[in-house]
C-alpha cells in the first residue's frame, strides 16, 4: 500500500525508509523552494513510497484517482521536478499523473542491500513495470526524456499492451552494448566526455565527491539557453543525495560500454533490445532547438515508430531538460498523443 507525504502541510515522512529520512536527504526544504525560473509551481502536492519490485518507490501524484493515468520520467541528472509544472496542466485536464524517482535517485530505495546497484537500461524499464503492477495500472501513456525516453521507449516496444501512447524527448533512444562498441565521430565523442570520465576510478571518485557541482555543469551544459535559477537547482539537487546514487549512475555509464556487467536475469530482454525494435504505439517525439546533450536527429528514427506518429521540434532556446523548460509544449503533446 502506498504512503502519502503531503508536502503543502509540511507532512514529511515520520518513518525512517531503509534508514533514512527525508530530512536527511535533505528534501524537507522542497515546501519552501523559490519560484521556478520557468513555471510557478515549486512543489507537488503529495509523495508517496509504495514497495516495486526490488524497491521502495517515492513519487509525486497529482489528478483524480480515476482518472486516465499518465506516467512521467526523468533523465540524469535531473528528478521528478522536471514536471513540476506539467503535473498540474494534465491533473486539470482529468489525468492521474504519476512522476516516480527512478532507482538512485530521491527517496527511492532498494529494498535489499543485496541487490546490485544496476542502472542497465532495462533493470529501469524493469522498475515501471513493477510499478505499474504495484499500483494496480494496467495502461498508461508514457513521457519522458534521457534515461526517462530511454525507458519508456522500453516499454513500448516491449510491453505495448501497457503503455497507451508515448511523448518521446529526442525520439528513440534505445541501445545495445554492440552498438555503443562503434566509435563515433569526433565531435559527437566530445560530447560523450563524461561517460568516459565515468569509466575510470578517477572518475567515479570525483563524481562521488563534487556530485552537486558536476550535475549543475551538465545543466549548464545541456541547456545553455535555460537560465534556471539556484533554487531551482536546489530542489533537484537535493534527489542525487540518495546513497545508491553515484554508484547507478556510474554502472549504468559503464554497461553501455560494455566495462560492466548487467545482471542475467535480463540478458533475455536484453538481446530483445539489442535488435532495436520497433515502437507501435501512437508516438510523439520532440526535440529542443538548443539540446547541448548527445542527441539523433529526428530523420535518424522518424522510421523506428511505424503507428502514428508526429514529430514536434520545440524553438526559443529550450535545451535538454525540454518539460521543466517548456512546460506547456511537454503537456499539450501529451493530451494530443491521447487522441491520435
Amino acid at each position: 500500500m502506498s504512503e502519502p507525504v503531503n508536502l503543502r502541510r509540511r507532512r514529511l515522512l515520520g518513518t525512517t525508509l531503509a534508514g533514512v529520512t527525508l530530512a536527511e536527504l535533505g528534501l524537507s526544504q522542497l515546501a519552501h523552494a523559490a519560484p521556478s525560473s520557468v513555471g510557478g509551481h515549486t512543489s507537488f502536492d503529495t509523495l508517496r513510497q509504495i514497495e516495486a519490485g526490488d524497491l521502495n518507490v517515492g513519487y509525486a501524484e497529482a489528478g483524480p484517482k480515476d482518472g486516465k493515468v499518465v506516467i512521467l520520467l526523468h533523465g540524469w541528472p535531473y528528478d521528478i521536478y522536471s514536471y513540476v509544472d506539467v503535473a498540474p496542466q494534465l491533473a486539470a485536464a482529468g489525468y492521474r499523473v504519476i512522476v516516480p524517482y527512478l532507482r538512485g535517485y530521491g527517496t527511492t530505495r532498494l529494498l535489499s542491500a543485496a541487490t546490485p546497484r544496476n542502472g542497465q537500461q532495462a533493470v529501469v524499464a524493469a522498475d515501471v513495470i513493477a510499478l505499474m503492477d504495484a499500483l494496480k495500472i494496467d495502461q498508461a501513456i508514457l513521457g519522458g526524456y534521457d534515461w526517462g525516453a530511454r525507458t519508456a521507449n522500453i516499454l513500448a516496444a516491449i510491453w505495448p499492451e501497457r503503455v497507451k501512447a508515448l511523448v518521446s524527448v529526442s525520439g528513440y533512444l534505445i541501445g545495445s552494448q554492440e552498438a555503443n562498441r562503434q566509435p563515433l565521430p569526433p565531435q559527437a565523442e566530445l560530447q560523450w566526455w563524461y561517460q568516459y570520465y565515468f569509466a575510470t576510478e578517477r572518475g567515479a571518485k570525483g563524481y562521488a565527491a563534487n556530485t552537486d557541482a558536476f550535475n549543475k555543469l551538465i545543466w549548464q551544459l545541456a541547456s545553455p539557453q535555460w537560465h534556471f535559477d539556484d533554487a531551482t537547482y536546489a530542489r533537484s539537487a537535493a534527489a542525487f543525495h540518495n546513497p545508491d546514487h553515484v554508484a547507478i549512475v556510474v554502472h549504468n555509464y559503464r554497461w553501455r560500454l560494455g566495462l560492466a556487467q548487467g545482471e542475467s536475469r535480463f540478458d533475455a530482454l536484453e538481446q530483445r533490445l539489442a535488435t532495436a525494435p520497433a515502437i507501435s504505439v501512437p508516438t510523439i517525439t520532440m526535440e529542443g532547438d538548443a539540446n547541448g546533450a548527445p542527441h539523433p536527429t529526428p530523420a535518424a528514427y522518424a522510421k523506428k515508430f511505424t503507428g502514428k506518429y508526429l514529430h514536434r521540434d520545440i524553438g526559443g532556446g529550450i535545451g535538454h531538460n525540454l518539460p521543466q523548460e517548456a512546460p506547456k509544449a511537454f503537456a499539450d503533446a501529451i493530451l494530443e498523443v491521447a487522441t491520435l
